[in-house]
């Protein structure tokens, strides 16, 4: 069986939420056929001028002629607060500005919208989900620090990368030659780790008993372990995040799901074409999604999707090197957009209007009914509420 990298991936996107599965009693996706839905996509950092502008535009073609066009189109969001990825995303979720450690060592000061939505709609855990890119949003990102709910009010959130970064370099700490493609030693670190009741170390932010594997499933992985090397086919850690969230879409259906990617973020390192190639592998897995959520029947017709960058970067010419950092005071790192798109759109237009980041937790929270919060940003009007 020659199979790509992508089914490759597929194949361990599958392991992981199996194992989560085995070790949770889980309600089906059937029961949750009539719920609204909610999918939101943070997409690291993105300046205006290299996406929605004349010089942009190349990069971001799905974004731009198949969903801008039925969306509602805000192109002025601004990110207010700390422009650092655990801040920011913190302060999407709770609908507050935060200010706590850029590195996820602290919970967010607030309670998020996973806590808000769970209590007011009786949700189970695998209800909830935040599927990460990113290694800075920690489980601690599922739960505020102060707001009296308690953990069992959390999301269930997952650094994908982790599983298989952990894989391969264990066996490379037990002797594997550079290079070597001996899927008989790193195909059972896979399943180590995958059976391993430590999901936190991980990323997970549950734990449970270890149980049998789906030895299909697991066979399918064991046999394209040799392709990890040999395929020219791209694979990218935002698409093994995009994986695992199809999977967990297919099997568990949650009623909300945020979902960051960060393959732009390679702009830290300093080469501008692979940060564009990740803007790039973002509006390709956005339309990826956009186009799963129609044809899965627990979300078509009822689902409300998001997509905006967590902030832009900074200007070419800058002393913090433009694109590389995210660090100035100025509209080239704070002004943003978003698009909404699906059960919330009344029509599609372009709402000139400035919002704030803090504007879409409480959004969401209408969307969902949940009454009465106390909360910086305000709802959206322009959107079915």
């Amino acid at each position: 069986m020659d199979l790509t990298r992508r089914q490759l991936l597929q194949s361990a996107a599958a392991l992981l939420v199996e194992q989560w599965a085995a070790g949770h009693a889980v309600a089906s996706a059937a029961n949750f056929v009539t719920d609204r839905k909610v999918v939101l996509v943070a997409c690291g950092g993105m300046r205006r001028e290299d996406t929605l502008a004349d010089s942009g535009f190349g990069n971001i073609p799905h974004l731009y002629r198949d969903l801008l066009p039925v969306s509602v189109f805000y192109p002025f969001l601004r990110n207010n607060g700390v422009t650092s990825h655990f801040n920011t995303i913190s302060s999407i979720l709770t609908g507050n500005w935060q200010r706590v450690d850029d590195w996820g060592k602290t919970a967010p000061a607030n309670p998020t919208i996973f806590e808000y939505v769970r209590r007011a709609r009786h949700l189970k855990q695998d209800q909830v989900w935040l599927i990460s890119s990113n290694k800075a949003l920690t489980s601690r990102i599922g739960a505020s620090s102060a707001s009296g709910f308690g953990p069992e009010f959390g999301a269930n959130v997952i650094f994908p990368k982790q599983l298989l970064i952990s894989a391969v370099v264990h066996a490379a700490a037990e002797g594997r030659a550079v290079h070597s493609t001996d899927r008989a030693t790193v195909q059972p670190e896979i399943e180590a780790i995958l059976n391993s009741d430590h999901y936190d170390g991980l990323g997970w932010s549950v734990g449970g008993e270890s149980s049998v594997l789906d030895r299909i499933t697991l066979g399918t992985m064991h046999q394209a372990i040799d392709d990890l090397v040999r395929s020219s086919a791209p694979a990218t850690g935002d698409e093994f995040t995009y994986l695992v969230a199809a999977e967990v879409m297919r099997r568990f259906a949650p009623s909300l799901l945020v979902i960051t990617f960060s393959d732009m973020e390679v702009a830290h390192f300093g080469s501008y074409s692979l940060h564009l190639a990740g803007i790039a592998t973002v509006d390709r897995l956005v339309h990826e999604l956009w186009n799963l959520l129609q044809t899965l029947p627990a979300y078509q017709d009822k689902t409300t999707m998001f997509v905006l960058p967590e902030f832009g970067r900074d200007f070419d010419g800058s002393s913090t090197n433009g694109f590389f950092n995210h660090r100035q005071d100025g509209n080239s790192t704070r002004v943003t957009w978003m698009m909404c798109l699906g059960d919330a759109v009344r029509r599609a237009q372009i709402v000139e209007a400035p919002i704030e980041q803090t504007d879409i937790c409480p959004t969401i929270a209408r969307l969902f009914e949940v009454p009465n919060l106390n909360l910086s940003g305000k709802p959206l009007p322009e959107l079915w509420l």
